[in-house]
């Protein structure tokens, strides 16, 4: 997955990498006829006294030097910009298919490691382009060219470099093939510190009120302490790397100058020559440790780029289809025929058999006690879910057939737990819509039963909203989420128990505003307090995933023994 990830997204950048191969490719000839220039000096120059070509060869090493700099400083720049503008594609492909992704999916990953995955493991992969770009291109081109050069200086010496790099790539195989598992373990460990990190921020008031500061102290020590003991096992080999390697380095330059000083006392090498020799073995065993440096990356990084990989692959199950409809003939009216929908691995389906319609205009209820289905029956009408079976058709239109911009640009959900941005009352306002105007705002506000409260505040549409709106009651956080679907101009409103945090008064006006002021918008409520309800045109009763009764409120009063036991036990009444 490493290879194909790295070849899908640098290929994008082939010139820069072009330039990376050549200008590295000049750094490292530059480097390999530093030796020699510097063997002629000792042998020619020095031995024989010979000023002038010592300076003429030295003011030549002096610009194959600059020439080298230069090159070197090129290929690292161009790697840079490759390795990063990669980084930045893979993050924005990556949010992009998370954006796509339907509660399933989401889940299925779970929030904390979709968001590891796009920040740490995309570093990983992108710093492993980085130095690949550089230091692996380069250290193949130094160890090759060096035995190349070592071999040109002394054959007679080539049996240590022969012995010194197998004994160094077998040490570091077996170093690095005990890190993989490691690396592994460390990835899921940093998702866990990242879901108990997130659960404790986001349930900081829970924990508060139910005194667990010290127990959640307690759990997110252990995960800390688990990703710590795992870090210190990889850190352990990774510490023994470089003193193994650098053993290997020294013993191999003893043994050129033990073996190499025999042969200069024999007459067969010149001091020059073995000096040179030994510079070019320091290359070799240097592209061999910066061969071995990127192999300790890798392992981490090919854990990352499966992580990486695995969130790419998967497919949305919100399929879009390939001949969109996106011309909606029937806007706002909304038919359920014989719906059921199961969640993936469970044993029965968690709605069945549910028909009911609103014609555009009309309000249709839906109640039913705790875990009946309701919820996940209105996320079938924006197709937040796909229904397993029957069919879901809003504005005239197979939900699976339709345009999903289209559909989604025609409702207006407000969620059971409503989520407010980071930025001012205005922007989250206008998140449905941006080009909606300062009065337009208001008189949504005015209609959600939220102006009086907004005046109130120091800055009005300009007041700063934390992240998930935590700076306003649950009940502000309600009605604003309610004034942002109405300026997005539906012709559907869906209220998923939108109503829960709003006292009897406020939730009456509330409601009358909305039937008032958008008399033709279809409005789906989903509610638990019957006052909330009596108005609508139809009520769908829940019992089990099933549907047990549909009509009015006097209708089912008469008729239904279950929408009878609801409202009786929300009344106090013993029958």
């Amino acid at each position: 997955m490493l290879g194909k990830l790295l070849f899908r997204y640098l290929l994008r950048y082939k010139w820069l990498l072009a330039a990376v191969l050549l200008f590295q490719f000049a750094s490292v000839m530059a480097a390999l006829y530093l030796p020699s220039l510097n063997a002629d000096i000792i042998d020619k120059g020095v031995a024989q006294g010979d000023t002038d070509f010592i300076i003429r060869t030295g003011l030549v090493m002096l610009a194959v030097s600059f020439g080298q700099i230069v090159a070197s400083i090129i290929a690292t720049a161009a790697a840079a910009k490759a390795a990063m503008a990669t980084g930045r594609d893979m993050r924005r492909d990556v949010f992009e298919k998370v954006s796509s992704f339907s509660e399933r999916e989401v889940s299925q990953f779970g929030a904390g490691s979709l968001i590891t995955r796009n920040t740490n493991d995309v570093q990983q992969v992108q710093m492993l382009a980085m130095m690949g770009a550089t230091m692996l291109v380069q250290a193949p081109m130094l160890a090759i060219g060096g035995v190349f050069m070592a071999l040109r200086q002394d054959v007679g010496l080539s049996w240590i470099i022969g012995v010194s790099v197998p004994v160094l790539l077998l040490v570091a195989g077996l170093i690095i093939s005990r890190m993989v598992p490691g690396f592994r373990a460390m990835q899921g460990k940093l998702d866990a510190i990242n879901r108990v990190m997130r659960e404790q921020l986001t349930g900081v008031r829970v924990v508060r009120a139910f005194v667990r500061e010290r127990i959640e102290e307690q759990r997110f020590r252990g995960a800390n302490d688990e990703i710590a003991l795992v870090g210190r096992q990889v850190g352990s080999l990774f510490v023994l790397m470089f003193p193994v390697v650098s053993l290997v380095l020294n013993v191999t330059i003893i043994a050129v100058v033990w073996f190499g000083a025999i042969e200069v006392d024999a007459g067969n090498v010149e001091i020059g020559t073995l000096f040179a020799f030994m510079q070019y073995v320091g290359q070799i065993l240097g592209g061999v440790m910066m061969a071995t440096f990127m192999t300790i990356m890798i392992p981490r990084a090919a854990v990352s780029a499966d992580r990486v990989g695995e969130v790419l692959a998967v497919e949305s199950s919100l399929k879009r289809p390939d001949a969109a409809v996106s011309l909606m003939p029937r806007p706002g009216e909304i038919v359920l025929d014989n719906v059921s929908f199961t969640y993936p691995g469970a044993d029965a389906p968690v709605i069945q058999g549910v028909s009911f319609r609103a014609d555009p205009g009309e309000t249709v209820a839906v109640v039913g006690s705790t875990g009946a289905g309701k919820s996940t029956l209105i996320n079938l009408i924006p197709r937040l879910f796909d229904a397993t079976g029957g069919s879901v058709r809003v504005h005239g239109v197979e939900v699976r057939e339709a345009d999903l911009e289209a559909l989604w640009s025609g409702i207006g959900l407000v969620p059971q737990r409503p989520f407010l941005f980071n930025g001012t009352i205005a922007s989250n306002l206008r998140f449905g819509r941006e080009e909606a105007t300062d009065d337009e705002l208001w008189a949504a506000l005015e209609i959600a039963q939220a102006a009086d409260f907004v005046r109130e505040k120091p800055h009005g549409l300009d007041e700063p909203i934390a992240q998930g709106g935590t700076n306003v009651s649950g009940g502000q956080r309600q009605r604003l989420a309610i004034a942002r679907a109405i300026v997005s101009r539906p012709t559907i409103l869906v209220f998923d128990d939108s109503f829960s945090a709003l006292d009897l008064t406020t939730d009456a006006r509330l409601r009358q505003a909305l039937w008032r002021e958008l008399p033709q918008v279809t409005k789906i409520v989903v509610a638990q307090r019957i006052s909330t309800i009596t108005d609508a045109d139809r009520i769908v009763v829940l019992e089990n995933g099933r549907m047990a009764g549909i009509g009015t409120h006097e209708e089912l009063l008469a008729s239904n023994d279950t929408y009878r036991e609801i409202v009786d036990s929300q009344q106090g009444v013993k029958r």
